[in-house]
């Protein structure tokens, strides 16, 4: 039954953010949009209490208990994130809003962004082990409690882990090889050759001012064509007006 309600409790969550998403951006009604994307921390409040009182009503603890825990974590953790991410992805492309900006790629920036993410997963590891040490004390018989002690276990694994992953970015920071193009900004202000990125884009460029110089190159000769003829024209009218000395006598 707990896992079972865990599933509804994850597609409802998916359900809810697209409706959500869906009022906002499409049918123009943002406030009917935002209540539903308030209604999903119900869903973690459901399961939380059909959890307790499976508990209450002598289930022994077991495995989806555990995992209802770890559920209730992750999503705390998670969920404000995911539903920004979703927002930003669907204001750029249903309301024309900026492209959303991607996470780093090289350096001591994909280092604080690898650290964000760290921090995020052991805040969701922490509040797990937090509901499921509640879980220990309600149900107070140490012979019962082994496999909240397992998932208490798994989350600190989960948070070595993280944390390992995080300083190994910043130890040892990612750099480009040389086949990529350095992080560059991707907003409309950037310029188009460094949106697209890549060696093509580094070719356009290239051709755009070696045709630019071209043009100058023809606008010159122009001019100085246009410079030869006014001195022709000016020499011409000096020949027509010019009178002989000896006619003057």
């Amino acid at each position: 039954m707990i896992v079972t309600l865990i599933i509804i409790c994850e597609v409802g969550f998916w359900v809810l953010l697209v409706l959500g998403l869906a009022l906002r951006y499409l049918a123009r009604m943002p406030r009917a949009g935002v209540a539903v994307l308030l209604c999903e921390p119900l869903l973690e409040v459901v399961l939380l209490a059909v959890t307790a009182i499976d508990l209450k009503n002598g289930a022994e603890p077991a495995f989806q208990h555990g995992l209802a825990a770890v559920y209730l974590g992750g999503t705390i953790a998670y969920g404000h994130y995911m539903i920004r991410w979703a927002d930003g992805h669907a204001a750029h492309r249903l309301a024309g809003g900026p492209r959303p900006a991607k996470p780093p790629r090289y350096g001591m920036a994909r280092a604080l962004h690898e650290w964000k993410m760290s921090l995020r997963a052991c805040a969701g590891a922490v509040i797990a082990a937090g509901l499921l040490q509640a879980a220990i004390w309600y149900v107070g018989d140490p012979a019962q409690t082994g496999p909240l002690r397992d998932w208490q276990t798994k989350t600190g694994f989960v948070i070595v882990i993280s944390l390992l992953v995080a300083l190994a970015y910043t130890v040892f920071p990612k750099r480009p090889s040389s086949r990529d193009t350095p992080d560059q900004p991707t907003g409309p202000g950037s310029p188009p050759a460094l949106r697209r990125g890549g060696l093509a884009a580094l070719r356009d460029r290239a051709g755009a001012d070696r045709a630019g110089a071209d043009g100058v190159g023809i606008d010159r000769a122009g001019a100085d064509g246009v410079g030869a003829d006014r001195a022709g024209v000016a020499n011409g009218s000096g020949g027509g007006t010019a009178v002989d000395p000896a006619k003057r006598l």
